[in-house]
This record gives C-alpha cells, structure tokens and sequence, in this order.
C-alpha cells in the first residue's frame, strides 16, 4: 500500500525534476563521449556503487576508506574533469534559448541533420581540394558552445557554404586567408578569425601554428577544427585537442557527420 500511496503522490514537479535530470545526463554525456574522461566516470560511478554496498553490508573499515574518498570527490572531480567543466559552463552561458535561432536549433532535429551532412560534404571536398594545391586553411565548426565570442576578433560574414567560397576564402593572394573561419549551421559566421594557441601540448614539429589554434580551441570549447597543412598538404581533423584518425575522405565526412549531430 505504501508503494501505491508514494505512486499517488507522483506531482508534476516530479516530472519536471525527471525531465531535467535527464537532460542534465545528456549534456554531460555529449561532453565526454570520446574522451577519456567517460572512462574516469564510469570508474568513479563504480567506486560509488561498491560504496552504496559496503555501506549496507555494514563493512566499517571499507565504508571509512571508500567514505573518506567521497567525501574529497567533488574536489578531485573539479581537477579531473576541468576541461569538461568549462565547456559544460561555456555551453549554459552561450545558450541563447530565447533567441529564434537558437529555439529552432534544438526543436528541428531534422533539418540540423541535413544541415550539416551537407556542411561535411563540401568542407571535406573543398580541403581535399586545397591540400591538392598545398594552401593552407584552419576551419572551426562550432557544435554546442557558442563561439561568438570569437568572432569580434576577425571579420563577421553571412555567407552560405560553398566549396567555391571556402577554396576563395583561403587562396594565398586573399586578404581574408589568414586566421581562421568560424561555421555554424552551414554559414559561415567570420573569417580571419584569431584562436587560443595551446603551447603547451607536445605535438610533432610537422605541426605549426594552425594545428595548435585547432587544439586550443577544440580543448576549450566542443567545436570540432579541420586544418590544411600548408607545407604537406595533409587534412587534420581534431576534435576534444586530439587528432582523430581516418582512413578516406569518405570515413572523415562520416565522423564529422556523427560529431555535429
């Protein structure tokens, strides 16, 4: 009877708190899907779990140890997960939920999808394209976090994507090559944009000045970064500061897709 009278009590509220939580496990599975932060989660989820048990075994000497532990994880989940963290942060605080762009953004799962396939398939043909040609280009995606506020750092467009577009944008001789472009939704939100360069990392002497923005960028925000080698050639695609491997142009379009949707 108890558990049908807890039933009854069932409110609204409840829903709502469910709802959110939900939403709150999503966010924060988005931000470390890929990384190797999912696998201290789950460790430290483990950890809890055999601290739920020992606890109701009533083993005093495991609950003191595993207690003690506990009673610190917020500190060490600060350190451990900091990078995390900021992006989860700089996701809230760039959310602009009120705004129409932003509103049809998170209720037109359908059209996004289309949306940014079409978005891979002509960033990937327009790198291949300058690698061929050995031009040099660093292209941001932004998923989640907004990057506007990178934008007042180099020149504001509104320009659709186009393969054209890209491969003009980033020849030699024009003045908008240099720096960075900034793409959300298949538009193109600024050019000769400036990013974090992350000095810190130790990466191959092959790699120069475009590939550690690419890293700076992807470790503070959730954006995803394809770089044009200019002296190789090559296509790198980072993603969380880390390279990400692929075999053909076809499984980098594919990663990017599932990446961006």
């Amino acid at each position: 009877m108890e558990i049908f009278d807890d039933l009854l009590k069932f409110t609204v509220l409840d829903v709502i708190d469910i709802i959110l939580v939900a939403l709150l496990l999503y966010y924060v599975y988005k931000l470390i899907k890929g990384t190797v932060a999912i696998n201290i989660f789950v460790g430290i989820v483990i950890i809890y779990l055999i601290f739920l048990l020992v606890d109701a075994l009533q083993m005093k000497m495991l609950t003191k140890i595993l207690g003690g532990f506990m009673s610190v994880g917020l500190i060490a989940l600060i350190v451990v997960f900091q990078p995390e963290i900021r992006k989860f942060l700089l996701m809230i605080g760039s959310t602009n939920i009120g705004s129409k762009s932003g509103l049809t953004k998170r209720l037109n799962f359908l059209r996004t999808q289309v949306i940014h396939e079409t978005e891979a398939e002509t960033v990937v043909a327009a790198c291949v394209k300058m690698g061929s040609s050995k031009t040099g280009a660093l292209i941001v995606l932004e998923r989640n976090n907004n990057l506007d506020f990178l934008v007042s750092t180099g020149d504001e467009m509104n320009i659709k994507v186009t393969q054209p577009i890209l491969e003009s944008i980033f020849f030699k001789n024009s003045p908008l090559h240099d720096g960075a472009i900034i793409i959300a939704n298949n538009i193109i939100k600024a050019t000769r944009v400036i990013l974090p360069v992350n000095n810190e990392k130790n990466i191959p002497e092959r790699f120069g000045l475009r590939h550690r923005a690419a890293i700076g960028i992807t470790e503070k925000t959730d954006a995803l970064a394809v770089v044009v080698s200019e002296e190789t050639g090559q296509i790198s695609y980072i993603k969380n500061g880390e390279f990400i491997m692929y075999k053909n142009s076809e499984e980098l379009i594919d990663k990017i897709k599932e990446d961006l949707s």
